[in-house]
């Protein structure tokens, strides 16, 4: 009889085993702990991140606009990691630097800032700041910035590029020329509220009860307004009825008029072309535009008395 042969070990079928090896353990225990650090330092990173929002979100809720020095300018805006945008004014507010231009811009800034502020899409996107020449030299320097005032904005990822950098010779530092910039920059939409300017209406209120106050003084005593001779002796005192003559006070009181036609251009003028802020230059306007309608109505109405049938009359005098 034959001799049986020992009975075989057949591994199961779909089943394949690995094995690793010799010296890759300690591979794998550096492979680990690399996973492990790069774990902690992205860990790090975001716990970094939320601290610098923190804080700035704590700024913001003091003011609208946080002044920063070398040290925060470098922490908060040049250092990563950073997932916000920033708005910065360079400026130069103390008094010895004499800058009269960096006080409208840091009014119009100022605007800006509390429009964002108090709006209801406000959030820890955009953030405004504020380096200060005396406070943050060392700033100026590292971005070889020699003139003030100058808008920036440090996106959030990168280098800031040429755009970045507000054109304020050629817009100006009105609050709503910032805000389309940085609707451009940023794609953050800030919606401009200027507080209300009284000025006007204070100043019209005192010239009101002044002339007021003047009348109720001569109450008693009226008769001259509705005196239409004195009026008439008064026109024809200086003006000469023809055209033909012209008294020597007709030639001042014609230079004056036309004095203050010329100022109400120069008014209309001012307002359309300065930078400053947007209520100033409405009541210019309006200054403007009533002297020049005002005094060329008057003149016009001279010069219909001394060429009779002439037709056109703005507001009509006689």
């Amino acid at each position: 009889m034959g001799a049986r042969g020992a009975p075989s070990r057949r591994r199961p079928a779909g089943r394949r085993l690995w094995y690793l090896p010799t010296g890759s353990f300690p591979f794998l225990l550096l492979l680990l702990l690399l996973c492990i650090q790069l774990g902690g330092g992205q860990k790090k990173k975001e716990n970094l991140l939320a601290e610098k929002v923190e804080q700035l979100m704590d700024w913001s809720s003091r003011r609208s606009i946080f002044r920063m020095n070398g040290d925060k300018f470098r922490k908060f805006i040049k250092a990563p990691p950073r997932n916000y945008s920033m708005v910065v004014m360079f400026t130069a507010l103390q008094p010895q630097r004499q800058c009269s231009v960096c006080r409208q811009a840091n009014e119009e800034y100022q605007i800006l800032a509390n429009s964002w502020r108090y709006s209801s899409a406000f959030c820890n996107k955009l953030f405004f700041s504020m380096v200060d020449y005396d406070e943050g030299t060392d700033v100026f320097q590292q971005l070889n910035m020699n003139s003030a005032p100058t808008f920036m904005h440090f996106p959030p990822k990168g280098r800031p590029k040429r755009a970045d950098t507000f054109d304020l010779q050629r817009i100006g530092f009105a609050a709503e020329q910032l805000a389309k910039w940085i609707a451009d920059r940023t794609d953050v939409h800030v919606r401009v509220f200027r507080p209300p300017n009284y000025s006007g209406t204070i100043a019209l209120a005192l010239l009101v009860s002044l002339v007021g106050g003047l009348l109720y003084l001569r109450r008693n005593n009226l008769e001259f307004i509705y005196n239409k001779t004195g009026w008439a002796m008064v026109s024809l005192s200086y003006i000469h009825g023809s055209s033909q003559a012209q008294f020597v006070a007709e030639s001042h009181i014609i230079l004056v008029l036309n004095a203050a036609i010329t100022m109400g251009m120069v008014l209309l003028n001012e307002a359309a072309t300065s930078k400053g802020d947007v209520g100033k230059r409405r009541i210019i306007c309006l200054v403007g535009l009533g002297l020049v309608v005002f005094f060329f109505s008057f003149l016009l109405s001279i010069f219909r008395s001394k060429y009779h049938g002439y037709p056109y009359s703005d507001l009509d005098f006689e």
